[in-house]
């Protein structure tokens, strides 16, 4: 049966069900009235939750073409959304955001799932396409982690922060500064746009230091594990005032030569900043900002968010995100929206539709 009969059959809320799925609210009453098709990972729990009652053929009818194994999948005629509609809802949002800067910090599992990251990319080609100048920052954490595990090398971890010692730093280069920087900007290229790879080091685009532990971690050394000293913006802005998206790998260089692995959400927050970006999305694979009891926080000031940190809600890997954001809006950047990237086109629904997707945190 499809969604709506399912959840009208067993008296379940659209927030209720949301939550057994883990997933956002929107979504799911989106996926109900028909508004977006899921993509595999959400089809996945919801097949899962609802005992396997609402399979992918309740969104989905399948026609084979004459080639054995190839399958496309189809949206039913009730289904299809009004396309009129949405382009009319996202006009006003293209007028304003037209010729300015968004900084986007690209990581997570829409990295790895092949269908996410290729919507990604035609995104970002979009965005372009219709006057806005993205700028992507991205991580690569799986990534390198798959390369050292292979070499015997364990990963180690530190307050939210890879640890990163001189025998891995230049693996660690290659895998960020070349196979998934070079990815990404292959997949832009693909759809059309002109994308260009950069890493740090070249123009001088990011100055690093090394990172000194405090409090209980004051006694760790994070060796090449870097922050940012400085950014010279110069090399970006020149692409970003032409056809050219920015690409740009987190990896810097200290004064003295050394190269250092920086985590990419401070890297994004410090472009942000440094750009003046109107926006900064950071994609993740969470809803967003989850209170105390697991709730999604649709929109918080900076000192809330201060308050959630010494409370504990917001800890371990979402802090180097959280710290980038807070120092991006305090330095003049209007939003940051934090969203979930295992959403198809999440980019586009956060900055193109009037409910958006994830957690907003402003200055005020």
């Amino acid at each position: 049966m499809d969604l709506k009969k399912y959840l009208e059959s067993q008296g379940l809320s659209i927030s209720k069900f949301a939550k057994m799925c883990d997933l956002p609210e929107i979504t799911v009453t989106k996926y109900k009235y028909g508004d977006r098709i899921p993509n595999k990972a959400n089809m996945k729990k919801i097949y899962s939750v609802t005992n396997n009652e609402v399979t992918p053929d309740d969104f989905y009818d399948l026609k084979k073409f004459d080639k054995e194994d190839t399958v496309v999948y189809r949206k039913r005629n009730s289904i299809t959304p009004n396309t009129a509609n949405i382009l009319t809802e996202a006009l006003p949002y293209i007028q304003q955001l037209s010729n300015k800067i968004i900084v986007i910090k690209f990581g997570g599992n829409a990295m790895v799932d092949g269908s996410l990251k290729n919507n990604f990319a035609r995104d970002i080609v979009l965005l372009k396409q219709v006057g806005l100048h993205p700028v992507i920052v991205h991580g690569g954490g799986p990534q390198i982690t798959s390369h050292l595990d292979k070499l015997g090398i364990k990963s180690k971890f530190a307050n939210g922060m890879r640890i990163t010692d001189p025998e891995s730093i230049h693996i660690i280069e290659m895998v960020l500064g070349g196979l998934v920087n070079k990815d990404i900007v292959n997949s832009i290229t693909s759809h059309g746009g002109k994308a260009v790879g950069l890493s740090g080091k070249d123009g001088g685009l990011i100055r690093a230091k090394k990172i000194i532990g405090e409090g209980e971690y004051k006694d760790i050394d994070f060796k090449n594990t870097g922050t940012v000293q400085s950014i010279d913006p110069e090399v970006v802005s020149l692409l970003d005032g032409s056809p050219f998206i920015p690409v740009i790998a987190p990896i810097g260089i200290g004064d003295d030569g050394t190269t250092y692995n920086i985590n990419a959400d401070l890297v994004a927050g410090k472009i942000a900043h440094i750009l003046q970006a109107n926006k900064y999305l950071i994609l993740t694979n969470t809803t967003g900002i989850l209170d105390g009891d697991n709730h999604l926080i649709k929109s918080i000031n900076a000192d809330k968010v201060k308050k959630l940190i010494n409370e504990g809600v917001i800890s371990s890997g979402m802090l180097p995100k959280i710290e980038s954001a807070l120092e991006a809006v305090s330095y003049g950047v209007e939003h940051v929206q934090i969203i979930d990237g295992t959403v198809d086109h999440a980019v586009l629904l956060e900055l193109f539709t009037d409910e958006g997707i994830g957690t907003m945190i402003r200055r005020l």
